[in-house]
């Protein structure tokens, strides 16, 4: 199952951070870092959690090469030689994690940097495992081609858990395979900067939630060479409508500013929609962890039998709610599907209908993001952060609710658990509205219903969006009349 308390807002250290050459050492280079556990602790009175970059090789240059060579700890060639090759690093070696000997090197380092101030990792590389070697315990080398992924990220995950507890366990990784979603949260890896990849980036992620991994994100913007500004702003609004979300690349920096002024915008209105989405998001990460299901999910997983949604790998459902349909052109064209019911726009209001095909022109700031008829949605009252009270201010959203339906929203804790739900059922033209547990501040708008008879217990004002409604002080119920 994979954990529920993702880490909301994390400063990442890539492979900057130790001195060329060196992978891996686990040390800070000092030219670069004269002051680590104090920048470590600066950064952490921010608020922010802090994830290093490591993977599972060792350079000949690093001093921990020697060591690994004398002790054993390095996979071997059938003659007793160490394995190297010059891929990444000169004289590159790779820890044998079948040694449990080599394991608890490989942790205590680990260890060493989460007593500095390091929350969690970066569980890069653990592909390419040759086979032509001889592991510690005798395995098959063909089957440790891919089951060494499972056994390196076990490792990571198991130091975690002991020294900063599984609720607060997470990692950040791009190789794995049968199990690895024990160890969330993953990555798609090294994606060109061009459209097709960015397509074919959401293709694999969609496959990867249907082979039962939770959590799945890519690199914005691509990794190899760098976008085009159009391509940038495109791939950010898809990014952050992902279950987590990372500006990372080769070559050049993926920080807004440098592309053009449109871009930093576009990435400040996604960013803020992120934030205001989190109630919904976090409880969506929360049914993942307990359920197993994707946060974003191939269309067929929600939609089973709705043939045409069986080859749909262009859009996505983000959670159960949801409709997601990025933006693959710098002119805006998009066309989607939507199934049987209506839909309606998360922000622009307008709705449409489903069981057919759909084409639209969207600018930078906008893409077709689409809610499922019956659903009760619950936007938070911070669009400048991710980790507030969500149950405090919440903005209720109601679309399209069927005579003799009931919509159901849970607003989470931190801790993933349900601080407060709200039920509305509808009866003919009578809406009724129950809440259960703390929440405070709260207001339901019906949308796209801009004219009720009475309101029984609650206030309601008009707006772009529909009627407003909140429940008079201290109360957790009341009723309307269509």
């Amino acid at each position: 199952m994979a954990e529920r308390n993702l880490p909301l807002h994390v400063f990442h250290f890539d492979c900057f951070w130790m001195k060329a050459f060196q992978w891996c050492d686990f040390e800070w280079d000092p030219d670069t870092f004269p002051d680590p556990e104090g920048m470590l602790k600066r950064l952490k009175a921010k608020g922010l959690k802090i994830c290093v970059w490591i993977n599972p090789y060792i350079g000949q240059k690093s001093p921990l090469f020697r060591e690994g060579m004398e002790k054993g700890y390095l996979l071997k060639r059938p003659n007793g030689a160490v394995w190297q090759w010059d891929k990444w690093q000169p004289g590159q070696g790779i820890v044998d994690f079948t040694n449990p000997a080599a394991c608890d090197w490989y942790a205590g380092h680990l260890k060493r940097l989460v007593r500095m101030g390091v929350d969690c990792f970066k569980t890069d590389f653990g592909e390419r495992i040759p086979t032509d070697v001889v592991w510690h315990d005798g395995s098959d080398p063909q089957k440790m081609h891919n089951h060494y992924a499972f056994l390196y990220n076990e490792l990571v995950w198991n130091v975690l858990k002991e020294t900063v507890g599984e609720d607060e366990a997470v990692l950040f990784t791009r190789s794995a395979s049968v199990g690895a979603q024990q160890f969330p949260v993953h990555w798609g890896g090294d994606c060109y900067a061009n459209y097709e990849s960015m397509a074919e980036s959401l293709r694999g992620g969609l496959s990867i939630g249907l082979s039962g991994f939770g959590f799945w994100s890519h690199d914005i913007g691509g990794f190899e060479n760098t976008a085009p500004a159009h391509v940038y702003k495109r791939w950010c609004a898809f990014g952050l409508l992902s279950s987590h979300s990372r500006l990372h690349g080769s070559k050049s920096y993926r920080v807004p500013w440098a592309y053009d002024d449109e871009a930093c915008d576009v990435v400040r209105h996604f960013t803020q929609l992120k934030c205001r989405l989190m109630p919904y998001l976090y409880r969506q990460s929360a049914l993942a962890h307990e359920y197993g299901t994707p946060v974003m999910r191939a269309m067929m997983l929600e939609y089973p039998d709705d043939p045409a949604c069986d080859y749909l790998d262009r859009q996505y459902m983000l959670g159960d709610a949801l409709l997601v349909a990025p933006v693959f052109s710098e002119a805006g064209d998009v066309a989607f599907y939507l199934p049987e019911g209506r839909w309606t726009h998360v922000w622009h209001n307008d709705e449409l209908a489903g069981s057919r095909w759909h084409k639209q022109r969207h600018d930078f700031l906008s893409l077709p993001v689409y809610v499922r008829e019956n659903t009760l949605l619950a936007l938070g009252n911070n669009d400048q952060k991710p980790d507030y009270a969500w149950h405090e201010g919440t903005a209720f959203q109601l679309f399209a609710l069927e005579e003799g339906r009931e919509a159901v929203c849970e607003v989470p804790a931190a801790d993933g658990s349900v601080t407060f739900t709200l039920r509305v059922q509808r009866e003919g033209n009578r809406l009724t509205v129950q809440g259960d547990g703390e929440a405070s501040g709260w207001t339901l708008c019906l949308r796209n219903v801009h004219r009720i008879d009475a309101a029984q217990g609650a206030a309601h004002t008009g707006s772009e969006w529909g009627v407003v409604l909140t429940p008079q002080s201290g109360a957790q119920s009341f009723s309307v009349t269509l």
